[in-house]
């Protein structure tokens, strides 16, 4: 448990570079285990579930370490296929060692994986590509094993929604599929380019990243490879809403615009001044300017308003001129920092998969709880334009998507202080 005390009302200033993406690195470790090399990920942040990952490669006998702020993966000698289950539980992306186990040790069993509760996160559509590629499926309540009994095979499938884990699975699975597999239907996130990528890098045979319809030529050994994984855009937008809940300026670095265009939009329908220039955001608002409510935003898969950003959008509107409200078509429960919203003084309420916003809070401190990681994100970005002193706990969900955002806060100008009980 940690407790992060924010001290409200101080403005922001200075230049922020986001690090690695969480959610491209940590499909990229498990993509490792597909080479005959090692491979190397460059300039990966101290996050909790980077080190849930490593664990679990270690735990499945492969080499895994940090070396600096560089992770190396050697993927060779015996593996085994079994996933242990206070691994899985500890994050959602442990599904993503279904494909690469399978392909190596011809069999893994999974344990439901855990991560935050957002609702029902069904991994129908991994269990159904794979199938299609040879594998037999063997549901056991708790856990799910897959079993291949010669190498899986290419296979025409689509996907019945465009799930970004779904389609990095299938994606890894196909590298090693004899002959061509088409995946119709797929997610078009950057992490899945930046998966395909390193892929390719590795030896691999891809076509259609970034679209619905992606074609890999399969069966080929791969090799490792080092790569430096792309810029979180989600810690980008973070930082950008950052500014909009306390005011001031910053420069958001390092992280192309046309990653989170969408969260930005969003910011400049809301007043807030920006310039974006090459892989450059600079933010302005002046803290006494309301933010213009009224905003209806619908989070979908890209290149729509993401998700993960809905909790941050809604920080943002709390005490803007007017009423919002916010839907999320991916997750049910998307919208679980409401009752903290509401002990900070804010009018909101959940119905459905919607959070409706009253807008013109009067925001004070409270004592609250994270109750995932992007709504602990957002109740900590809602404190800083508080009136006094807001107590953060968190059992543990913010730092397993960033390294130290109160510290990087801090380094803006926040006052907010971290410490462990």
């Amino acid at each position: 448990m940690q407790i992060t005390t924010i001290h409200g009302g101080r403005t922001l200033h200075g230049r922020i570079r986001p690090a690695a993406a969480k959610n491209s690195v940590l499909p990229l470790l498990a993509a490792s285990l597909l080479g005959s090399t090692p491979s190397r990920l460059r300039a990966v942040p101290p996050l909790a579930d980077v080190a849930t990952s490593l664990a679990l490669l270690q735990a499945v006998g492969a080499g895994a370490m940090r070396q600096g702020s560089d992770l190396v993966v050697t993927p060779a000698g015996p593996l085994q296929g079994e996933i242990p289950d206070y691994l899985a539980g500890a994050m959602r992306s442990s599904v993503f060692y279904l494909a690469p186990l399978l392909c190596r040790v011809g069999m893994v069993r999974l344990p439901l994986p855990g991560g935050c509760r957002l609702g029902p996160r069904p991994v129908d559509i991994h269990l159904s590509g794979l199938a299609a590629m040879g594998a037999s499926v063997e549901l056991e309540g708790i856990a799910v094993t897959l079993r291949r009994h010669g190498p899986l095979h290419g296979v025409d499938f689509t996907l019945r929604l465009p799930s970004v884990g779904a389609t990095m699975t299938l994606l890894m699975a196909a590298t090693q599929a004899g002959g061509t597999t088409i995946l119709r239907g797929a997610a078009c996130e950057p992490e899945i380019s930046d998966l395909a990528n390193f892929l390719r890098a590795c030896g691999a045979h891809i076509t259609g990243a970034g679209t619905p319809v992606l074609v890999i030529q399969g069966g080929e050994p791969l090799h490792g490879a080092v790569w430096t994984p792309l810029p979180d855009r989600i810690a980008a937008a973070t930082y950008a809403a950052a500014l909009a809940c306390a005011g001031g300026e910053v420069t958001v670095t390092g992280c192309a615009p046309a990653y989170y265009a969408a969260f930005l939009d969003f910011l400049q329908a809301a007043g807030v001044e920006m310039i974006r220039q090459d892989d450059d955001v600079t933010l302005t608002r002046a803290p006494a300017q309301p933010l213009r409510g009224r905003q209806k935003l619908y989070a979908n898969a890209w290149p729509a308003f993401a998700t993960d950003t809905a909790p941050l959008a809604a920080a943002v509107l709390l005490a803007a001129d007017g009423p919002s409200e916010i839907y999320d078509h991916l997750f049910a429960r998307r919208f679980a920092c409401a009752d903290g919203f509401a002990a900070l003084g804010a009018g909101c309420r959940t119905t459905g998969r919607t959070l409706y916003l009253d807008g013109g809070a009067a925001l004070h401190g409270a004592e609250v709880t994270a109750p995932d990681l992007r709504g602990g994100a957002a109740l900590l970005l809602a404190a800083l334009g508080a009136d006094g002193v807001t107590r953060l706990r968190d059992p543990g969900h913010i730092p397993r998507g960033y390294a130290d955002l109160p510290g990087e806060l801090h380094t803006l100008g926040a006052d907010c202080v971290t410490e462990k009980t």
